[in-house]
């Protein structure tokens, strides 16, 4: 019997720039192969073809979804190996939590044809500087669009009752944990359940939450507090030693759009657009913060500012998604030099040898 993928992101296109949340990801591995070369050198393919390998001997793998290339992963990870494969190239900062003992560079680099290359170093260079500076034109627009964003959440936030909000909160603490207190430290791991890609928002909402038994959709308005709860459930659970996925906003990561406990079988999120869902489960439940916390009328009363206001910020989400979809199409561009400069032969060696390692310490744990 297969296992079971689960799916997500741990770097982020946002307003604040490329976030990158890898570290809690890769804790406690026993092994991580750090993955060099340059696009097209095949380390997404050589990922996949691991962790489906895996995957098919009855383990759950995860993968590490990549933000700026919807086909591709940036990471594979098997948990109950302690196993974890990473892409090490920027954007990614992949810093070594122990050089030789636990971390192994790979250099996909020794299968390309240097001269090769060397002949295409201008077009390289150019390529490589607008890739940036597209990405760039992207991290300002995405700023742009949040500082309107926060201007639709100071409508909300004058209008909400903080007192019912802390009520709320309190509420759901003891609902989730009661007198609980575990005789263990909290496993804490910071990831994004969706990202702003060149095809615009995609979220692994269903994926993420498909096993939990008890999910809450939270519903409300930019400025409600959806974010605030969701920290602090957060801080509660890690005080009662409950193991928890905080899940970032793909758009800020300042803010939360998700926190799960998957060892009680709850998951609350925000259940807002652009990751928009309805209950479809029994023990599926809604949690309307606007009409809990926020003072009734106030869609009304500021209708009109509301409507120009979230305008202009979709407008400004399409033009920073154009630019990720440019950077894209560029990024195509420089592959297809890397492409014909690789020797395939070479990568798949260092894809056996990785197997083969890998293979080895299993065979180790079982013994």
């Amino acid at each position: 019997m297969a296992g079971k993928i689960k799916n997500y992101f741990a770097g982020g296109n946002t307003a604040r720039g490329f976030h990158n949340l890898y570290d809690t990801n890769l804790q406690g591995l026993d092994r991580l192969f750090i993955l060099k070369g340059g696009p097209g050198t095949g380390k997404s393919s050589l990922m996949k073809k691991i962790g489906n390998e895996w995957l098919e001997k009855g383990y759950d793998i995860e993968f590490l979804h990549c933000s700026s290339d919807n086909n591709s992963i940036d990471g594979v990870l098997i948990p109950a190996l302690r196993v974890g494969i990473v892409d090490g190239t920027a954007p990614h900062v992949i810093e070594p939590i122990a050089p030789g003992a636990i971390d192994e560079y790979i250099n996909l680099g020794e299968a390309w044809d240097a001269r090769a290359l060397a002949i295409h170093k201008n077009t390289i260079l150019k390529l490589s500087n607008q890739i940036i500076k597209t990405f760039h034109k992207a991290y300002d627009t995405y700023k742009e669009a949040l500082d309107i964003h926060d201007d639709w959440e100071k409508i909300y936030i004058n209008s909400m009752d903080f007192k019912k909000a802390d009520q709320l909160t309190n509420k759901l603490i003891d609902t989730f944990f009661g007198k609980m207190k575990l005789s263990k430290r909290s496993d804490i791991r910071h990831r994004f359940l969706g990202a702003a890609t060149p095809k615009g928002a995609v979220d692994f909402v269903p994926n993420l939450t498909e096993e939990i038994s008890k999910r809450y959709f939270i519903k409300g308005r930019p400025g409600s507090g959806k974010s605030t709860m969701l920290k602090k459930l957060a801080a509660a659970a890690e005080v009662k030693g409950v193991d928890v996925e905080v899940y970032h906003c793909g758009f800020d990561p300042n803010s939360l759009d998700m926190v799960i406990f998957r060892e009680l079988g709850i998951a609350i999120f925000d259940s807002t657009a652009p990751h928009e869902y309805f209950p479809s489960r029994d023990g599926d439940e809604i949690i309307d913060m606007y009409e809990l916390l926020i003072a009734p009328g106030t869609d009304e009363i500021f209708e009109d500012i509301i409507n120009k206001i979230s305008t202009k910020y979709k407008n400004k989400m399409v033009e920073a998604t154009s630019y990720l979809a440019k950077a894209k199409e560029l990024h195509d561009e420089l592959e297809e030099i890397y492409i014909a400069a690789m020797d395939f032969s070479v990568v798949e060696r260092i894809q056996s040898k990785i197997a083969e390692e890998i293979r080895e310490l299993a065979a180790s744990k079982v013994e």
